[in-house]
């Protein structure tokens, strides 16, 4: 969405909110069709565009890895846009996010800030964002589907870093996460990770998108 904030001429709008008014021109205009919040595409291409991205049978919710990869690049691109440094893992580089691969919105691919035992862990997160002493400042994990155990497992193991640890996922997770979070085990950690839903990350998304627009 916010490359139809950059794409639209609002200068003629007679709004003080012309960012609403796209985005309620899309939810109710019959000529698009959501993909994810605050991914949007034209209905005449419906089809075409579901093959780009391997979405079968228009379980667009569904697509756990166009999904995940998606919230990666969103992350990667506010992280962007904050001045930080963001990493992806090796193994995710070549996945699309939209139309670029992930490997052209990451700004670094250098992980190597502190023991190699502890890097292991560090290199598989889905997102880090680094600071200008190339220290890390935010951990991410795009959890869609699976328990939450993993990517709490490695905050774990990087806990002793003055960094942000976050989970995000669908909303309707979030009471699963707080179970997990609140088991015995992570109590030294819990205080330390937070819990985003996709719609609120989407927001913020679109919030430093457009910042420099108005």
């Amino acid at each position: 969405m916010s490359q139809l904030y950059y794409a639209t001429d609002i200068s003629s709008w007679k709004t003080k909110t012309p960012f609403a008014s796209i985005r309620r021109i899309l939810q109710t205009n019959a000529e698009f069709f959501k993909i994810q919040p605050g991914l949007w595409g034209l209905s005449d291409y419906k089809k075409e565009i579901l093959e780009k991205f391997s979405i079968r049978n228009n379980r667009i919710s569904g697509s756990n890895e166009f999904t995940h990869t998606y919230y990666q690049g969103i992350i990667a691109e506010i992280g962007n846009s904050r001045n930080f440094k963001t990493f992806v893992p090796a193994q995710d580089k070549n996945r699309l996010f939209v139309n670029r691969k992930l490997s052209e919105v990451a700004t670094t691919d250098k992980c190597d800030f502190t023991y190699p035992e502890i890097v292991r862990f560090a290199k598989t997160v889905d997102v880090i964002w680094f600071n200008e002493r190339n220290l890390p400042n935010s951990f991410f994990e795009v959890e869609h589907s699976t328990d939450f155990k993993n990517s709490i497992n490695k905050f774990y193991e990087l806990q002793d870093f003055r960094a942000k640890f976050w989970i995000t996922g669908k909303k309707e997770r979030r009471r699963q996460f707080e179970d997990v979070i609140n088991a015995s085990i992570y109590y030294p950690i819990k205080k330390l990770v937070s819990f985003v839903d996709y719609e609120n990350l989407v927001r913020q998304y679109e919030k430093e998108m457009s910042k420099d627009l108005l």
